[in-house]
């Protein structure tokens, strides 16, 4: 009962973004339909996902590559899904085997982990994977950088 309760609430949070996102889209004169929200998943189970899919919601993002190839197979193959975050090398190629239906991995910050994202892609048969890039434009701050994503298609 407690799951069904918390699945609930996730449907109605999910529902006051969109209705933020569509007072801010008019606010600022763009269209609501032009802007993508990412429901992230990661730690979620299956079946919370499975609640806000059933909602209409497509588009998720997990970042945790082993949590992402064992629950992406248990959901529809419609999920627009997202890689977020820091992908280490060694894991592309199972990450781009694994989910068929990844349609953009975001915060690669270096080549080496788009070299091998190209190669896994490449090796499969796969059209290109879009990426947003992670560019450092700002100094280091207490051991940190500030950093901002850039889509590249």
């Amino acid at each position: 009962m407690a799951a069904q309760a918390v699945e609930g609430a996730a449907v109605t949070a999910l529902r006051t973004v969109f209705q933020r996102v569509r007072q801010a889209a008019e606010r600022s004169g763009r269209v609501a339909d032009d802007v993508r929200v990412v429901a992230v998943s990661k730690t979620k189970p299956v079946s919370l996902i499975r609640r806000v899919y059933d909602a209409g919601h497509r588009c998720f993002g997990e970042n945790y590559v082993q949590e992402f190839i064992e629950k992406a197979p248990q959901l529809p193959q419609d999920i627009d899904w997202h890689f977020i975050g820091h992908l280490q090398s060694n894991k592309a190629k199972s990450l781009i085997a694994a989910v068929p239906n990844l349609s953009m991995v975001q915060g690669v910050d270096n080549e080496k982990i788009a070299n091998h994202l190209d190669r896994a892609v490449s090796s499969i048969g796969r059209k290109p994977l879009p990426v947003m890039v992670q560019v450092k434009t700002g100094k280091l701050v207490r051991g940190t950088q500030r950093s901002r994503k850039r889509h590249i298609v």
